[in-house]
């Protein structure tokens, strides 16, 4: 490194919770806040959660993705017919920047229940494994960094619910977890998840029709999905990390597959988090839009289109925009970006490749954006987003 040895490392890792770099806003002025805060009795961590990032590419990077239990079929004929073979996983390979300062670098694998064919027994239990690295970066010069960490572990799938059992790896001596390093004077951490994640339902006759409902331009606007397929958040518990700005935080709520249209619709993703002994609730709504390129069948190309509001409730504005969205259809209006309220945008880009009928492998870009927006919020999403990689992605 190239910065003075007075300078320890632990103050980096501060300093990572802390890019408070909106625009062309200069580094510096992040830094004089870190110096200024101890000296007004504001604590890093309450800075970190007041001051809102309007930025482009808050969430970037790249993910491979291939899915290996659809092309590498059982060939034993011990298990039943159409199965995987033993052991073929599906993986999830990423590289992503988190707001400039935090990178998660690592792979997630899933394997699912594989059953005998004659007696029914099970052969192989549903499972996922997080093996991430977690390196921090220096935001006075983001070409230093350093890796302080882990997100690794194992999340059970119950055979029976499908839901995905964050605590399970506890009994296999595999929590999932976030585990920090010691670094400089920053002491050592291991922080766990919890609750569990209801993905989609195997059996997709028992959906049912479920209206969603928003106010955009003083109006109410209503979308009906006739077969609305919940991925359900049960209680679930973020670890904290990778810095300790990064609190450990509750999440309940839903967020709906559109199985028609391939969109995601929320009506209330709850963040409960204390930072500094105050308590802060994020409610995000809004939607994910899928959006096929018109060769899609040929290019494999597609993206999500983000709209997600954070305390829309809180932030709408009385009516003076209406005019914006007057002469949009209750669909149109309901996916329009306004960039008055603190929301996350931006696209996350698939090129697939097709096996027969059936995606076998995707590349995907992000390129997410921040409309004021705090680094904490921004942090909470990633992470479960992350926990949802398997439904998010599978078509």
């Amino acid at each position: 490194m190239t910065m003075s040895c007075a300078r320890s490392f632990t103050t980096l890792l501060r300093l990572s919770s802390l890019a408070l770099v909106a625009g062309s806003a200069s580094v510096a002025g992040a830094t004089g806040l870190h110096a200024l805060a101890p000296l007004a009795g504001v604590s890093i961590a309450a800075i970190a959660q007041e001051e809102a990032l309007t930025k482009e590419n808050v969430i970037s990077g790249t993910m491979d993705i291939d899915f290996a239990t659809r092309t590498t079929k059982d060939t034993s004929g011990d298990l039943r017919t159409g199965s995987p073979a033993l052991g073929a996983k599906d993986s999830y390979k990423f590289n992503l920047v988190v707001v400039d300062t935090t990178r998660f670098s690592g792979t997630v694998t899933r394997q699912p229940n594989l059953y005998g064919k004659t007696l029914g027994r099970k052969q192989q239990d549903a499972q996922l494994f997080y093996s991430v690295d977690l390196a921090v970066r220096n935001p006075r010069d983001l070409k230093q960094e350093k890796n302080v960490g882990k997100w690794v572990g194992t999340v059970p799938i119950d055979p029976a619910s499908g839901a995905f059992d964050l605590s399970g790896g506890k009994s296999k001596e595999s929590a999932l977890r976030i585990s920090v390093d010691a670094v400089g004077r920053a002491a050592a951490f291991q922080d766990t998840f919890r609750g569990r994640l209801v993905g989609k339902a195997e059996n997709k006759e028992s959906l049912a029709a479920y209206t969603f409902k928003r106010v955009v331009g003083g109006k109410e606007r209503i979308v009906t999905v006739k077969k609305s397929d919940p991925m359900r958040f049960d209680n679930i518990v973020l670890a904290k990390g990778p810095a300790d700005s990064y609190p450990n935080t509750s999440v309940t709520g839903r967020l709906d597959y559109d199985y028609e249209t391939g969109n995601w619709y929320t009506d209330g993703i709850r963040f409960k988090y204390d930072l500094d002994g105050k308590e802060y609730e994020d409610v995000v709504t809004g939607s994910i839009k899928w959006v096929e390129d018109p060769d899609r069948a040929t290019n494999g190309k597609g993206y999500y289109d983000f709209n997600l509001r954070f305390n829309e409730e809180k932030n709408k504005k009385s009516g003076g925009e209406a005019a914006a969205f007057d002469k949009m259809s209750d669909e149109d209006a309901f996916f329009a970006i306004d960039d008055s309220m603190p929301a996350l945008t931006g696209r996350v880009s698939y090129i697939d490749t097709m096996s027969g009928e059936t995606v076998s492998t995707s590349k995907v870009t992000y390129n997410l954006h921040a409309n004021k927006l705090t680094k904490v919020q921004v942090m909470n999403f990633f992470k479960l987003w992350t926990l949802a990689i398997g439904p998010t992605n599978d078509e």
